[in-house]
């Protein structure tokens, strides 16, 4: 999920989701392969294949699509072989965007990647030039309207060793360092608080508001990358609005 303003992310991506559901489940079951190959089929003792299972899982996967997934990365079945490589760059208005993706041609991919960039004023720049802006978190979003209070969620939260809680009109952000991550789960779990959202991402250290043409051109420029079948995740420090989808 993009790293630009989760809320905006989560709402503008349900408008779509119908339309995708076959992308989203091919993305999803190179990521569960990738996360068995790396770190073994079980998800206890491997973070990774337990948040592909769990995003699997919010967006109703099949299970013979997952146990397919399995079994390639583990070994048993054939098919491409997928590798992880990320590009940096800068989008509209100069903001900072990371992509990462599985590939099995890195030549496509880059330069499907570099198209997305330039088309709508932004370009793929090297290794490292906005990678310092971001730190890898993990991220609970809450919805505000589950009705649960903000002193309620601090408690268990900060207790279980989150490091922030953000709010919002929408709900409920809490940050977290990735080593912290199963014990907040476990935490919010125990005390029966609910999350639309539990993802480790890149999170930016400073976000840039954006209006106007320059949120929609941003906002443009994300799309078209996650719409890329080799792009798994898009993250950006653009604070944007909530944008109507556009009609194709």
């Amino acid at each position: 999920m993009s790293g630009h303003s989760k809320w905006a992310n989560i709402k503008h991506k349900k408008g779509k989701a119908d339309a995708a559901r076959g992308k989203i489940t091919t993305k999803i079951g190179r990521e569960i392969t990738i996360a068995v190959r790396m770190g073994g089929p079980d998800p206890i003792g491997n973070m990774r294949l337990k948040l592909a299972l769990s995003k699997a899982r919010a967006n109703n996967i099949p299970k013979d699509n997952i146990k397919r997934a399995i079994a390639k990365g583990a070994g048993e079945a054939g098919g491409a072989s997928y590798e992880e490589i990320s590009y940096e760059g800068y989008g509209p208005a100069g903001v900072a965007i990371m992509v990462t993706c599985l590939t099995d041609n890195k030549n496509r991919t880059a330069s499907d990647v570099r198209h997305a960039f330039s088309k709508h004023g932004g370009n793929m720049g090297e290794t490292g030039c906005v990678g310092w802006m971001f730190k890898r978190k993990g991220v609970f979003a809450i919805d505000a309207e589950a009705g649960y209070k903000e002193d309620d969620i601090m408690m268990v939260a900060l207790d279980a060793g989150a490091e922030d809680i953000k709010s919002s009109e929408d709900g409920f952000e809490v940050i977290t360092q990735p080593e912290d991550f199963d014990a907040v789960e476990k935490a919010l779990a125990e005390h029966n608080i609910a999350t639309v959202a539990a993802e480790i991402n890149m999170v930016p250290d400073t976000m840039v508001s954006l209006q106007g043409e320059d949120a929609e051109k941003v906002q443009r420029t994300i799309d078209e990358l996650e719409d890329l079948d080799d792009v798994q995740d898009v993250f950006s420090n653009a604070d944007l609005p909530d944008l109507p989808d556009e009609e194709d």
